[in-house]
């Protein structure tokens, strides 16, 4: 298999970076041309949801320092995985990598919402009120590990090319914050481009207060995952400009406080 060589940037700097210009981008769109209006404060939103991924992204670095990537490295340094064992076309490669992490991934969101103990941590995500980019920071920092943990076995059972892995986690991390975005395509544009990736309108509906919708669209990348699967949901039931978004336990302020996200997976029921 042909080499790909990492750009000669620190990688967890590039990325950060990277998701960094999505953030302000996305951000500035909407804020000139918001989809639905918000119904908390939202420098309180923010300041909780970014604090999360703050939190997050320390957790990750203390516990899990070699993430994706470096595990991507260790991987081809001992002859891990499918790829360090068989020889393949390095484009092969790279495109088996980025479907099996994102089918991977798919199949994590989905067994977040079926597994009690996952979906503990896992509606910290959905109990935000409001749906916009900071939504995309708002997770559990238990969840947050092991989802890394899970990622990191996946990569390693596949060999996975480095620069594959660097290519799909920086470009998850912008999907990420494309499909929570307060946004919306104009309607002809919107049916073409979610036949093949998830768009905001189309994860807009997994974060209605409704189960079913919020059990359905689990893609973040390949909108294709939930038509194989049997989890698309084409549209919401009320008009996604003034659907409830969140959880309906949880419908006053206190979802947009950094310490009640934190707590919330430890309450008692």
């Amino acid at each position: 298999m042909e080499r790909m060589d990492m750009p000669a940037i620190d990688a967890p700097l590039l990325g950060l970076l990277v998701m960094a210009g999505a953030f302000v981008l996305l951000a500035l769109l909407e804020l000139a041309l918001p989809f639905r209006r918000a119904s908390q404060a939202k420098g309180k939103r923010w300041f909780a949801n970014l604090a999360l991924f703050a939190v997050d992204t320390l957790a990750v670095r203390l516990l899990l320092p070699l993430a994706m990537v470096g595990m991507a490295m260790l991987a081809a340094e001992r002859g891990w995985g499918l790829f360090n064992m068989v020889e393949v076309p390095s484009w092969l490669a790279f495109a088996v990598t980025v479907l099996a992490l994102d089918l991977a991934i798919f199949l994590q969101h989905w067994a977040t919402h079926r597994v009690p103990l996952l979906w503990r941590l896992h509606r910290v995500h959905h109990t935000d009120r409001d749906f916009d980019v900071a939504t995309a920071a708002r997770f559990h920092p238990v969840e947050i590990v092991l989802s890394t943990a899970y990622k990191g076995a996946v990569v390693a059972a596949l060999g996975a090319p480095v620069f594959a892995v660097f290519v799909f986690e920086t470009g998850f991390a912008v999907l990420t914050l494309w499909t929570h975005a307060n946004l919306s395509l104009p309607s002809g544009l919107e049916r073409v481009v979610r036949w093949f990736v998830v768009t905001p309108t189309m994860h807009r509906v997994h974060h209605s207060e409704r189960q079913p919708e919020t059990d359905s669209n689990y893609g973040t990348f390949l909108s294709g995952w939930d038509r194989l699967f049997g989890t698309y949901n084409a549209r919401a039931q009320e008009p996604q400009e003034t659907m409830p978004i969140g959880l309906g336990e949880w419908r006053g302020d206190q979802t947009a406080r950094l310490g009640f996200s934190l707590l919330l997976p430890f309450r008692k029921d």
